[in-house]
């Protein structure tokens, strides 16, 4: 399985991603080893999506990051 996830750190910022082990890379966000997220943490988990191949999670995470993504996130996912 594949997932498609958001997280959120504390002033706000969001950052979307995809992965085969959301716990791990949940982890690895809060520990400061990945680039973009590095020491902007903590980082909590808002959403996750679910998919059987990886292509289609990488097709979700490219639409999510578009502008028609990014409406849909706070129109859905944020308080």
């Amino acid at each position: 399985m594949y997932y498609v996830y958001i997280i959120q750190n504390p002033v706000g910022k969001l950052y979307t991603g995809q992965t085969n082990d959301l716990a791990i890379r949940l982890q690895k966000h809060n520990n400061n080893q990945n680039h973009y997220t590095r020491n902007k943490g903590p980082w909590k988990l808002l959403y996750s999506e679910q998919y059987n191949s990886r292509s289609e999670a990488m097709k979700r995470e490219k639409e999510l990051k578009t502008g028609k993504g990014r409406d849909w996130i706070k129109k859905n996912i944020l308080p």
